[in-house]
């Protein structure tokens, strides 16, 4: 089913859950038919345990290049539940989430399931989450621990892909135990959740919303996740992990990576398009936050890292050079969202939660 989501508002009661997700050209109608049927198994497992008169709804963006295509083909022929909203235009993360994050909000919605298409969820994993939410009312969002999903061989891993995200005190972030061979933990504070699939509180998106924005739309892709963490964090919202949950995720991105051929490698595997919005964006979070207060050593360690990296952009990658431009051109914008932060959070004890 194609329509507006103007066209989809609805009044539907106790509104507990509404989940999103994007879809985009073959790079995600190819994991549809594992995504969609696990994911309403999921929600079948925590909904049996909720009262009757709690729902959910499940909502989409096709930022596909065009309308027919192999995403709209599956979904409307074997989830025709699922309000699809055809972008006409690939609007990018920030943008497609905020369109389903109102969506839920004009539903009336508890909670709003952030997740990718390229991920699988375990059974019981969307129940974990909403329990952990119900538990503790303070909490802004909570994250599954997402392990690594070999999808060329379908095969599930116990290598932990997310543990959430972590941020050190130059401002780089990147996943909390990537790699490791996952182990039995206990729920944990965590600064930050990924993209790749969260559960967040709906109060909370509206509490830190700016200029009638949940993600921030300056960041058209990577590091809005990184983003929404900080603004909630400032905000008295804080993040969880919630280990138990487990979400399995076919992850195309590379992680931060900390010794020198790691991040040339790394780079190495990155496109353009993914370096350029990577540049951008780590510069728009810098100009956002490092200014709130922070100690001298915070300070100085994300402007030496930041000249450093403007340093090997001249020398290897200089066409990222002009993402600066665009840096500049929407320098009153960032000031402005940087005016508008919500702070209820004195900076000093997000210092306390970075690595050095």
């Amino acid at each position: 089913m194609i329509c507006s989501f103007r066209q989809f508002i609805i009044e539907l009661g106790n509104m507990k859950l509404v989940i999103g997700f994007i879809t985009y050209n073959e790079l995600t109608s190819k994991y549809l038919p594992f995504f969609l049927p696990i994911l309403k198994e999921a929600l079948a497992t925590a909904f049996g345990v909720y009262q009757a008169a709690d729902h959910y709804q499940i909502v989409a963006v096709d930022n596909s290049t065009n309308q027919a295509n192999d995403n709209q083909a599956y979904i409307e022929s074997n989830f025709p539940d699922i309000n699809l909203s055809y972008a006409e235009a690939n609007l990018g993360f920030a943008r497609a989430y905020n369109l389903m994050i109102e969506q839920a909000e004009h539903l009336g919605a508890e909670y709003f399931l952030m997740i990718n298409p390229d991920t699988v969820l375990a059974p019981n994993s969307i129940l974990k989450l909403m329990e952990a939410l119900d538990a503790d009312q303070s909490l802004g969002a909570v994250a599954p621990r997402i392990l690594q999903w070999d999808f060329a061989h379908n095969t599930q891993t116990n290598i932990i892909d997310s543990d959430g995200l972590f941020i050190t005190s130059s401002h780089r972030s990147s996943d909390r135990h990537q790699g490791q061979v996952a182990l039995p933990a206990e729920p944990q504070m965590v600064f930050g959740f990924t993209g790749a699939a969260a559960l967040i509180r709906l109060k909370a998106l509206v509490d830190i919303a700016s200029a009638d924005q949940y993600l921030d739309e300056l960041m058209f892709m990577y590091k809005e996740d990184v983003d929404l963490s900080y603004r909630l964090q400032l905000a008295n919202w804080p993040i969880k992990l919630i280990p138990d949950a487990l979400v399995y995720h076919d992850r195309t991105a590379s992680p931060m990576g900390e010794g020198l051929k790691q991040i040339i490698r790394n780079r190495h595997n990155k496109s353009r398009s993914v370096k350029r919005w990577s540049f951008l964006n780590q510069w728009i979070l810098v100009l956002k936050y490092v200014s709130l207060g922070y100690s001298w050593k915070v300070k100085f360690r994300t402007w030496r890292y930041q000249l450093l990296s403007l340093f090997f952009v001249i020398l290897f990658e200089p066409y990222l050079l002009g993402e600066l431009a665009q840096l500049w051109r929407h320098r009153a914008e960032i000031r402005a969202k940087r005016q508008s932060l919500k702070i209820v959070v004195n900076p000093n004890n997000i210092e306390k939660m970075m690595d050095n």
